[in-house]
């Protein structure tokens, strides 16, 4: 399970280092292949290990090829989709459209989602990152009814 945000910095051929503690599980559990792909709903990328990837594709199966979000959805996810693997020094090269995609420059934050990784332009997770904090101080959380008896 991938957890915690970590700055990184991507070189001049548009690679990231994936950072040490996380290099040994997608090694081990998933011969450091992934698959990267952009998110639907933000300026972000999201990196999946392999396997984790393959229930997504089970989920696109599902959809529609004639009702016109489904298939947008598919379109999005799809077409932006690459399989990547890590190199031996932990590196990940994302392709030009991604990294167009995420406005990713020199400065990132990789996410863990437990799941899977977001990959941010630093600014950009700055920004989220108070904007997430305001809609949760705004909400009531015990009137929501999937977070009423969420504590920590």
């Amino acid at each position: 399970m991938f957890k915690g945000a970590s700055a990184i910095n991507l070189d001049a051929k548009g690679r990231i280092a994936i950072p040490t503690r996380y290099r040994e599980p997608l090694l081990s559990a998933h011969e450091g292949k992934l698959v990267i792909t952009v998110d639907i709903q933000a300026s972000c990328l999201l990196i999946y290990p392999a396997d984790e990837w393959s229930l997504i594709e089970a989920k696109l199966l599902k959809l529609s090829d004639t009702q016109p979000t489904e298939r947008a959805l598919k379109r999005m996810l799809l077409g932006y989709a690459h399989e990547i693997e890590m190199d031996g020094n932990g590196r990940l090269l994302l392709p030009p459209p991604l990294r167009q995609y995420a406005q990713l420059d020199k400065k990132a934050m990789l996410v863990g989602q437990l799941n899977k990784f977001e990959l941010w332009d630093e600014a950009q997770w700055q920004a989220q990152i108070q904007s997430a904090q305001d809609v949760i101080r705004s909400e009531d959380l015990a009137a929501n009814e999937r977070l009423a008896d969420f504590s920590l």
